[in-house]
């Protein structure tokens, strides 16, 4: 994902400075070159040979040392990096950089980098909401640094409040959202469903699906990170959502038709990944529920089909994809499924292919518009999801 990239950490002098070799280590794995910068104070917390070991490059501290292979070290490095995350970001190095004072190899280095730069606060809570950092903060913003909100929870001296640096993978989410993929989908709005719906048949039981909510999520994140603004109507999931996405959670399917129809008139691209029960109980009232016998029988009504309903009012220029579940006539019914709901791609996979449908890891698809089909071999639903997006992003 990070494969010729380079990435200039800097690392300021706080206790949350512990978690950042972990960070620079999934930031190795993913392809990444790794740059650290530490301040003084830093290493007062973590020695610089630990960076050094792990990246195999050796940690810049002082800005008059000569042992480095550039005439100036600060600005070819500058020049290498595609991205900077200062995190740990103590006021003091805030306030440095927010005042344009470059006293020390790290901010220095900041400062002459053109790229994208990224500051993840971490200090006591007071700290935090001192309004001169609060002023220092928000002037990196209006001068184009991102700044990553601290998490809430127990702090260093044992306080309980925001100013705690986010885990190491909310940090490298951070990362990969900016320099992961190229930004094509960038200003678009995508809208995507996920997950299984739930009817109630009483206040304890209900009707239900084996989706697992991974494939929508797939797409979500890999929208996410190609630079469109997500929305994602998500119904029960065991898996965690994307960050950075505009979540709404729902439960039946008329809660997802509702959400979904009052969102896709905003919508550049709907990618209905959901899988939803086709039926509901007319009603949860018990009267409804019959058992005899030690049978248990329901009345039970069609549910809305979002997707037609998606193709009837599908505005011009919107990209409608849908997904077709099957276990006999795959690509004959996803095709007919394809005409009928007024689609622009059907996901087609079958119940019967080892590693495809619900549940799993990976996929087995065939992308199917009005032109062409356009088998997948067996990949992670991440490595599917930009499959699928490569077609989107082309149409729109």
């Amino acid at each position: 994902m990070l494969k010729g990239k380079t990435v200039v950490l800097g690392v300021t002098g706080s206790i949350a400075a512990y978690k950042i070799p972990n960070l620079a280590r999934m930031l190795l794995k993913s392809g990444a070159r790794v740059q650290v910068l530490m301040t003084e104070n830093a290493t007062k917390f973590i020695n610089p040979i630990t960076f050094e070991s792990l990246t195999g490059r050796k940690c810049l501290i002082d800005t008059f040392d000569r042992n480095f292979q550039y005439s100036v070290e600060h600005v070819a490095l500058a020049k290498e990096a595609d991205i900077v995350l200062v995190a740990p970001a103590s006021a003091n190095v805030i306030g440095k950089l927010a005042s344009g004072i470059a006293d020390d190899m790290l901010t220095t280095t900041v400062m002459a980098c053109p790229c994208k730069k990224l500051i993840s606060p971490a200090m006591n809570h007071n700290m935090y909401h001192n309004p001169i950092v609060q002023d220092n903060l928000e002037k990196l913003r209006r001068f184009g640094y991102g700044v990553i909100t601290p998490d809430t929870g127990m702090l260093a001296n044992g306080d309980t409040g925001d100013g705690r640096m986010p885990e190491e993978s909310v940090l490298f989410a951070h990362i990969l959202r900016e320099i992961g993929f190229d930004h094509d989908l960038q200003g678009r709005r995508v809208l995507v469903t996920a997950g299984a719906t739930r009817e109630a048949i009483d206040p304890v039981r209900f009707i239900t699906n084996h989706s697992s909510g991974k494939m929508g999520f797939a797409i979500a994140e890999a929208a996410m990170l190609r630079g469109a603004q997500v929305t994602l109507v998500a119904a029960h999931t065991e898996a965690a959502p994307p960050l950075f996405v505009d979540l709404v959670r729902v439960e039946s399917v008329q809660e997802m038709f509702d959400a979904v129809t009052s969102l896709a008139p905003e919508q550049d691209a709907i990618i209905k990944a959901a899988a939803v029960s086709d039926y509901t109980p007319v009603a949860v009232s018990p009267s409804k529920v019959k058992k005899t016998d030690g049978t248990l029988t329901l009345e039970l009504r069609r549910t809305p089909d979002i997707l037609k309903t998606l193709g009837e009012r599908k505005k011009p220029g919107q990209f409608l994809c849908g997904f077709s579940m099957e276990t006999d006539n795959v690509l004959e019914n996803s095709r007919k499924k394809l005409l009928e709901k007024n689609c622009d791609m059907i996901c087609a996979n079958s119940l019967r292919e080892p590693g495809a449908g619900f549940a799993t890891d990976t996929n087995v698809l065939t992308l199917i518009t009005p032109e062409a089909e356009t088998p997948l071999p067996l990949m992670t639903k991440e490595e599917a999801a930009h499959k699928i997006l490569d077609v989107i992003a082309e149409k729109l």
